[in-house]
């Protein structure tokens, strides 16, 4: 497709200097689209282009054309994790391509465009491998995009990298309406220290986000709150969950559908109690929130996020803007 412009950037706005940044290599057919869009996910702090896992060095761009060297045209991703996990991002890669086509991805056809998620870190592979058996529901074929510890990369030319950004009308076989519409400036959420926190919170609020405390059910502030807003997170402020995906549970706890993306919780494992559950927390800030369960509505996805009221703060859809919540009144629209 041809595009008259480009989405903005929202990385740009965002400061990753100094953060603890992952890389994982992506490939999903012509490098120059793919790159675009990554580039614009937001948390990811950098992007390049090449030809990964070939069996030449150093190939050329005819090299991996028509000079059969087995390379594939890869995207190279650093992310900031603490503003998007692995499996979101992986998340909007498989929404920008096809997984069941071999060797082929829009008009482009040839080894050098089959689908492939290359990792460094042998801790990913599990998370990759959960990711494909989830997109795989989807879908009656079966998955071919290809999971392999990446050999090599090497950079393509200088004319490759940022393609789109030099000729935005370029060739692009990628839609960017996939990408999210809410767009957080995470430079305004960071994880205080605790020392601040404990004068900040209340002891509640203190114990439940960073003591994993439990508030006793229907004596939270939320649990029946009706109006029509967002929820933060109390500690740092970064938007969670929206009114628009709350619902009574009878549970007697704050309970929602979803997040406002995925990408602003993480799931793990908690066995206490002598339960087997997957406790939720913020991303960004790292602390507790509750539990999600599969006994949630089937016709909005089958969960239930459980959530500690003292694990948020809710703000009301008339005041957003004036709180610097703005760019979510799209969410309620």
């Amino acid at each position: 497709m041809n595009r008259d412009a480009l989405p903005d950037n929202p990385n740009r706005t965002v400061n990753y200097q100094g953060r603890q940044l992952k890389t994982i290599y992506l490939a999903g057919g012509c490098f120059w689209g793919t790159q675009a869009y990554l580039a614009r996910v937001l948390g990811v702090a950098s992007t390049t282009v090449g030809y990964a896992n070939g069996s030449t060095e150093h190939p050329t761009y005819e090299d991996v054309c028509w000079r059969h060297t087995g390379h594939a045209e890869t995207v190279e991703v650093s992310y900031d994790p603490t503003q998007i996990s692995l499996r979101a991002l992986l998340e909007q890669f498989f929404l920008i391509i096809d997984p069941t086509l071999v060797n082929r991805q829009g008009n482009d056809k040839g080894t050098q465009y089959r689908s492939g998620i290359y990792f460094i870190d042998p801790a990913d592979q599990p998370i990759i491998e959960s990711a494909i058996a989830s997109e795989q529901l989807k879908y009656k074929l079966p998955i071919v995009t290809e999971v392999l510890p990446l050999s090599r990369y090497d950079r393509a030319e200088a004319y490759h990298q940022e393609y789109l950004e030099k000729n935005p009308t370029g060739y692009c076989h990628v839609s960017f309406e996939t990408l999210p519409t809410v767009v957080p400036t995470a430079v305004r959420f960071v994880k205080p220290e605790l020392s601040d926190l404990k004068k900040k919170l209340s002891p509640l609020q203190y114990a439940v986000a960073v003591e994993r405390a439990t508030e006793h059910p229907f004596s939270g502030e939320y649990w029946r709150e009706e109006r029509t807003g967002l929820y933060v997170d109390v500690a740092t402020g970064e938007p969670l969950f929206s009114s628009k995906d709350k619902y009574d549970a009878g549970c007697g706890w704050p309970s929602f559908t979803r997040p406002v993306d995925k990408a602003v919780v993480r799931e793990i494992r908690d066995q206490s109690h002598g339960l087997d559950r997957v406790e939720i927390r913020s991303q960004i800030g790292d602390f507790h929130l509750g539990h999600v369960f599969t006994d949630g509505p089937v016709s909005k996805g089958g969960l239930r996020y459980c959530i500690n009221s003292a694990s948020l703060r809710f703000i009301p859809l008339a005041d957003l803007e004036r709180e610097g919540y703005g760019e979510w009144l799209i969410l309620f629209q």
